[in-house]
């Protein structure tokens, strides 16, 4: 297998063919988009290509992107329904309103004045980003190759931006999924995770439990749910703890609230925010999730099994559905199947096949990962146009005329209090939001995460 930390590393003998630089543009919705970003960022770094990161958020205006990330997170919290609402909708128009073009307008400018001039070739790992760069693109104004990596399992058709000269894919059933979308050049390059997300030995895994206070020999099942701890988790882990099958370790991420109800509930093994994820997931039996983000690649990288429960709407639920029809993670979709679809994972045929296709994620050569992608497209070496030019040229999306261009920014403005950009598709909010009044309502109701029962979900449906 090849070794994680140097997977797809471009040999310093293969320089670019004029100096540049590469950007990666993310956004901190979560910390899967900024998480493949580091890590993708550095790999292209052990070439000796210099690379900045930005995040789309810092790059709107009137600190309108922390607004956005309070909105979606406010959103996942207290309505999920109404995120499943925005997500299924946009998912069906397949593409933006004009409130959200008119917000996609004034960021135009900004990202492109934040472009260092010897910038050779962007990688964004937001949806957001992308259809920015893909409009600086087609508009004539963006003169370098602009590549999308699909940090998601499921493709949403807001991942896939006209303009974009390629997008970058983990696994063959999301570039299949892109493909459909109308992505015409899709490549699957694999995954990236930090390396030290590794496969350890029983030594490994005994100093791991011993470290963190965990049982010897109890077989152990790692819930997690992103860093910002949303869904039904102490549910989850009480039924887990019910079903016998394993012993609930919960990481809660920054959500200290839930960790004290999870202790107050005498879950026995809590962990708020950590940087020690790769010890825990070493130290477990299986993982269970509800997300399918970048923590489940980590897990496939350890070579353990993962879970699907309780899926969170919207993007939860597509890439649990495409996580198993890649056979890599178990979706289990009623509680009833908890304890003996564990017990399968953790002991049984299904958890050594899901072991075997997660670890083969990652055993592609140096040639073909997202790192030498990227670099193999910045040796065009062409160039970033100055800024000043921007407004000598003709604008990308169509101008709307004056006397509804104010009422289209204030729909843009109401659309980011609902969760403007929720989970990397909010962008098609103005398209569907024909209910703010009623969204809002929802969103500031205070519902509990943990009173959220997704019935419907079990069966993979969208309500």
């Amino acid at each position: 297998m090849v070794d994680p930390s140097t997977a797809d590393a471009v040999p310093l003998s293969e320089p670019l063919n004029t100096p540049g630089r590469v950007v990666i543009i993310s956004a901190s919705m979560g910390a899967g988009h900024d998480g493949a970003a580091a890590e993708l960022a550095r790999r292209i770094s052990l070439s000796g290509t210099p690379v900045d990161r930005f995040d789309l958020l810092d790059l709107l205006p009137a600190h309108l992107g922390r607004a956005l990330g309070t909105a979606y997170h406010r959103l996942l919290v207290h309505a999920p329904w109404a995120y499943q609402r925005i997500y299924s909708s946009t998912e069906q128009a397949g593409g933006t309103g004009p409130a959200a073009g008119a917000l996609l307008r004034v960021a135009e400018r900004r990202v492109l004045r934040a472009l260092p001039p010897d910038t050779s070739v962007i990688v964004s790992t937001y949806p957001g980003a992308s259809r920015i760069l893909g409009a600086l693109r087609l508009g004539g104004r963006l003169g370098v190759p602009v590549l999308t990596y699909l940090t998601d399992f499921s493709v949403h058709p807001l991942w896939v931006a006209p303009g974009v000269d390629a997008h970058l894919a983990a696994h063959a059933v999301p570039a299949a999924q892109a493909r459909a979308l109308g992505a015409s050049d899709v490549r699957v390059c694999g995954p990236v995770t930090d390396p030290r997300f590794a496969p350890a030995g029983p030594q490994e895994r005994r100093a791991a439990r011993a470290r963190l206070g965990l049982p010897e020999d109890a077989p152990l099942a790692l819930l997690v749910a992103g860093s910002w701890g949303v869904g039904p988790v102490r549910q989850v882990a009480a039924e887990i703890r019910a079903g016998g099958a394993a012993i609930p370790v919960v990481v809660c991420g920054r959500n200290t609230s839930l960790a004290e109800r999870l202790r107050a509930d005498d879950i026995g093994h809590v962990f708020g925010w950590t940087d020690d994820m790769p010890a825990l997931m070493n130290a477990a039996d299986v993982l269970v999730q509800n997300a399918g983000g970048l923590t489940s690649l980590e897990a496939f990288a350890c070579g353990l099994p993962v879970a699907s429960y309780r899926c969170i709407p919207g993007h939860g639920l597509t890439n649990a559905a495409a996580l198993d029809e890649a056979g890599l993670a178990a979706w289990i979709r009623t509680p009833d199947a908890l304890a003996p679809g564990l017990a399968d994972l953790i002991h049984g045929p299904r958890g050594l096949l899901q072991r075997a296709a997660g670890l083969a994620l990652f055993a592609a050569g140096p040639d073909t990962g997202p790192a030498a992608a990227v670099l193999r497209a910045g040796r065009s070496g062409a160039s970033v146009p100055h800024p000043g030019s921007v407004t000598a040229r003709r604008p990308l999306l169509p101008r709307t005329p004056r006397p509804r261009l104010a009422v289209y920014r204030l729909a843009a403005t109401v659309a980011v209090a609902c969760g403007l950009w929720a989970g990397g598709v909010g962008l098609g909010m103005a398209a569907t939001a024909h209910d703010y009044p009623g969204l809002m309502r929802a969103i500031d109701h205070r519902l509990d995460p943990d009173d959220f029962t997704p019935a419907p979900t079990f069966e993979g449906s969208q309500p």
